[in-house]
């Protein structure tokens, strides 16, 4: 791998996981320039990154208690239901996708962040504003198989009567 990438020098190798203690210039030039001491995270899967108002921890109280639903012992008897209740505005967020504390903890962070642009944007918010486009296309969507469906009838029905007149002729 050295033979590969000289100017790349390996901290910690591990079987299946590496760690790096600089980037190789390619992916140096695709970060850019940046402060020092501040990490960069590239995010893979995200197509857009939402505007989303930054939690404060503070004006947060968090909860953990033991969620409901399907999972038999595993549910009943681990508390990693995670109730997160944001102070100022009285917004409560329950969040038990997931058997991982730390999953759930994550996930309940992101709908709160979610929650609080709607009140604070109101109809401006980017959820409501990608829940309104994503209905307008479904809407046309159907629109337009309907109207797909409605030029098969009409094809349809005239083939009929065609085969019908040239009976009725022959």
């Amino acid at each position: 791998m050295s033979r590969l990438f000289p100017f790349v020098s390996r901290v910690c190798s591990a079987p299946g996981m590496q760690i790096w203690r600089r980037a190789p210039p390619c992916l140096s030039a695709l970060l850019g320039s940046r402060p020092a001491g501040l990490p960069s995270v590239l995010t893979a899967g995200k197509k857009e990154l939402l505007d989303l108002p930054v939690l404060d921890e503070d004006e947060l109280d968090e909860q953990f208690v033991r969620g409901s639903g399907p999972g038999g012992q595993a549910t009943n008897k681990t508390s990693n239901c995670v109730v997160l209740r944001h102070v100022p505005s009285g917004i409560v967020v329950k969040c038990h996708q997931t058997r991982s504390v730390d999953i759930n903890r994550k996930r309940a962070r992101d709908i709160m962040r979610e929650k609080l642009d709607v009140l604070y944007k109101g109809e401006l918010s980017e959820v409501i504003t990608k829940k309104k486009e994503l209905e307008s296309r479904k809407q046309e969507k159907r629109r337009k198989a309907s109207a797909n469906l409605e030029r098969k009838r009409l094809f349809k029905e005239t083939l009929a009567a065609d085969s019908k007149d040239e009976k009725e002729t022959a």
